[in-house]
């Protein structure tokens, strides 16, 4: 008998507890976020597959083909080709394939590149059913990029230069058209 109301006692007090931790997290406010319609911002730390840098001057791949990654590589999901191009004092990259599906995220290849032309991406959204999505040609996605972005920037200089040559002949427009003045009332329709 003195066990049974033991044991009584004892699953009341753990029901109070959880009861209790229930109800304080109950009237906290929700920190739930509605994945395909939100997505929470990734620190600045986050190792994400690899990216090639660009170069801000040149707009071109900071990578050299040096190689110094795919030889820190333990998982050997590096590819690196490059050749030098006409007037160029280094080689250029030409080929960097990265085998995500090797990839063990460990940065030995982010440590070893001396002039920071890898770093890690902030994608963390690369779900598919296909091995071949998961083996990237960064050099041809950096390239993509950046040709995206001189199509971008060459429309929006269209667009800047329709509308300074359409701005002045609206003023003008608007000049020749003479002021009248508002002379109802307000709040009563014309």
């Amino acid at each position: 008998m003195k066990n049974s109301l033991k044991e009584i006692a004892t699953g009341f007090n753990s029901l109070v507890t959880g009861m209790r931790i229930t109800l304080g997290q109950f009237f906290k406010p929700s920190v739930t976020v509605q994945y395909p319609h939100e997505s929470l911002k990734m620190p600045e730390k986050f190792r994400g597959h690899i990216v090639l840098v660009r170069d801000p001057e040149t707009g071109k791949a900071k990578c050299f083909a040096c190689k110094l990654c795919e030889r820190a590589c333990p998982s050997d999901c590096i590819t690196v080709e490059g050749a030098k191009l006409e007037g160029a004092k280094k080689k250029s990259v030409t080929h960097y394939v990265l085998d995500f599906t090797k990839c063990s995220l460990c940065g030995s290849c982010v440590e070893a590149c001396r002039d920071g032309a890898i770093r890690y991406s902030h994608e963390y959204n690369l779900a598919s059913t296909n091995k071949d999505d998961y083996i990237m040609d960064l050099f041809k996605r950096l390239e993509t990029e950046r040709l995206e972005a001189e199509r971008v920037e060459g429309s929006l200089k269209s667009e800047v230069q329709s509308l300074k040559s359409e701005g002045p002949l609206q003023e003008t427009k608007s000049a020749e058209q003479p002021s009248t003045p508002n002379t109802q009332p307000p709040g009563t329709a014309k």
